[in-house]
């Protein structure tokens, strides 16, 4: 069984011994795994040997880095560093999961590097947890975060020596090493926030109208999923082009130009998403049959609330799982998923149409990019 307690005794002391009087930099993004490993280097080093930083990088949920200074204040003080602008550009105009996690990588290493720098650090803390360098590493989708896993010599490339005290940890490990370090327990229990944000819930290309529709509509889904218990609850938005139908029966379409991230087998899949029409006894069971008649497809959503006026689709998304290598999906009520279908639409006149993602993972990712 895993022992929280003697896992900080034992990493504060290897921290204290791989560092010795070096200076660190810890990059925070309010997700359990990066606050977690930032709050172990804090406890070992203290204040005048490591600096903590919130990079915003506009992908971001409403209020974000305010919220994860507000409440980290008594942990360990956290700097808020504006990127917005190089991040919107460096993505701008990509379409490609992989092209647009590998442009957002390269700004985030190069802030990080420029404040590393700056605060003369030698060390870079950095939240990366067992899933992150499995999924990298087999091929999944690039983790923003797993680099020496993939050969990247991260001192040549960038100046700084990777510090990842949680990188053999899977969540509730993490979860377990969180509360052993005091940290809060709304971000010790807090779902998880992927490195890139928003940025891996729009698929395809990003315009500044999604994603400002996008940070509404997140808000209102996780006050109105959070109340089902899951794992990791959100929504995403792409552009609605339906397509053609692949099924009668069930009846089943697939959306024009969109692919999102699965995974078949250990092998990473990148295809359509199907939109399927069904009564609420067969939706949760029906992308099996999908799948089956379309192999390439990597989400099944089930159609919930539709209008004539708008452009967009808003996927809402909640699944259980312990690992998050494995994850299946929260069965709610169709009466229950019309109504937050019908605050987010009423809230966003853009939105033309609300859907649920019933595909467990496998075959889907949890995320879209």
């Amino acid at each position: 069984m895993f022992d929280a307690r003697k896992f900080v005794e034992r990493k504060v002391e290897e921290i204290r011994k791989l560092v010795g009087d070096e200076k660190v930099l810890a990059a925070v993004s309010g997700g359990v795994d990066s606050t977690t490993a930032a709050a172990l280097a804090f406890k070992a080093l203290g204040p005048d040997q490591i600096r903590v930083i919130f990079i915003d990088t506009g992908f971001m949920r409403k209020g974000e880095p305010q919220w994860v200074k507000e409440v980290l204040k008594d942990v360990m003080p956290v700097e808020i560093i504006n990127a917005s602008e190089r991040f919107y550009e460096a993505v701008k105009g990509l379409k490609d999961a992989e092209e647009k996690r590998k442009a957002f990588r390269e700004v985030f290493y190069k802030v990080l590097s420029e404040e590393a720098r700056r605060w003369g650090a030698q060390w870079l803390v950095q939240g990366t947890t067992a899933p992150d360098w499995i999924e990298t590493t087999g091929g999944i989708k690039t983790q923003h975060n797993v680099l020496e896993q993939l050969g990247i010599n991260v001192r040549e490339k960038w100046g700084f020596k990777l510090l990842e005290p949680l990188v053999d940890l899977y969540k509730d490990e993490v979860r377990a090493v969180a509360r052993e370090l005091g940290l809060p327990e709304e971000i010790a229990s807090r779902q998880p926030f992927p490195g890139p944000g928003l940025l891996v819930r729009i698929p395809g290309e990003v315009t500044e109208e999604k994603l400002s529709v996008l940070k509404e509509a997140t808000h209102i889904a996780e006050k109105e999923l959070e109340r089902y218990g899951p794992s990791q609850y959100f929504a995403v938005i792409w552009e609605e082009r339906l397509g053609e139908k692949i099924l009668d029966v069930p009846e089943t379409y697939v959306f024009e130009g969109l692919r999102a991230t699965g995974v078949k087998g250990d092998i990473r899949a990148y295809g359509p998403v199907a939109l399927v029409r069904a009564p609420e006894e067969e939706a949760y069971r029906a992308w099996k049959e999908i799948v089956q008649k379309r192999n390439d497809v990597t989400h099944v959503v089930w159609d919930v609330a539709s209008r004539e006026s708008g452009r967009y689709v808003i996927a809402l998304r909640a699944v259980s799982t312990d690992n998050f290598m494995t994850a299946d999906v929260v069965k709610i009520p169709r009466r229950e998923l019309e109504e937050i279908a019908e605050k987010i639409m009423s809230a966003l006149p853009q939105v033309k149409r609300v859907v649920y993602d019933v595909t467990p993972k496998p075959p889907a990712t949890i995320e879209y990019e």
